[in-house]
């Protein structure tokens, strides 16, 4: 059994992956703002605490529960997104970068603070999107988000490059829609051929066994347009 972290875990695919790898046995660090739906779920391998990947104070919070809980993090799964659909014109400087901090920079400290706890067989997976991928089809008013979700793409092979002798393997999903919270939020009436419970079993799935056929690939998980 593993030893799994997620972030992002309040809702959505975060919310199902947790419950999958719970229910399978694994060890559960389900991690998000609001952690009070997956505390509610009272499931003995789920471990959940308030967790802003953003703040400083609460890495350390994430520092502490692993070196006092776990000897290893098997799985890392880089889940947390903030999607903001708005014309570029009208981003603030702020709103930009706020986006960024979830989808970049706080992907980047979190995977640089649970490295050292993971060995040759761990498997980073961190959550992309279709809209990231160079060459895809591009929306209006994703500007900040799909950048960010590009961002995470190329940091993804420079992992596996950079920790290719004895880290663990990186690899990234572009992710297409997918019907959660967050979809309906930025595209209100949209259906997508995806539910989020489908897509967290196949992330389960990936993220237990992928790292033995990949490292370092973006892969492109989408059987629609966006």
């Amino acid at each position: 059994m593993a030893n799994i972290i997620i972030t992002g875990s309040s809702r959505g695919i975060g919310f199902e992956m947790a419950k999958l790898f719970a229910e399978e046995g694994h060890q559960v660090l389900a991690l998000s703002r609001n952690e009070k739906p997956i505390v509610n779920l009272k499931h003995k391998n789920i471990n959940a605490f308030s967790f802003d990947l953003s703040k400083q104070e609460d890495l350390k919070k994430l520092q502490k529960y692993v070196s006092e809980n776990w000897n290893q993090v098997d799985v890392l799964i880089n889940n947390a997104g903030k999607l903001l659909n708005k014309p570029f014109l009208e981003i603030s400087p702020a709103e930009f970068e706020e986006v960024y901090k979830v989808n970049v920079f706080g992907v980047a400290s979190v995977t640089q603070l649970i490295l050292p706890s993971m060995k040759k067989t761990g498997h980073v997976v961190t959550i992309s999107s279709m809209g990231g991928v160079q060459g895809s089809m591009k929306f209006p008013g994703l500007a900040a988000y799909s950048s960010s979700k590009a961002a995470v793409i190329t940091l993804t092979e420079l992992w596996a490059e950079e920790f290719k002798e004895n880290g663990p393997s990186f690899n990234v999903l572009a992710l297409g829609a997918v019907q959660t919270e967050m979809l309906e939020e930025a595209f209100p009436g949209y259906q997508a051929p995806n539910t989020a419970l489908e897509m967290a079993s196949y992330i389960k799935d990936f993220a237990l066994t992928g790292n033995k056929f990949y490292n370092g690939k973006l892969l492109q998980v989408s059987s629609s347009t966006p």
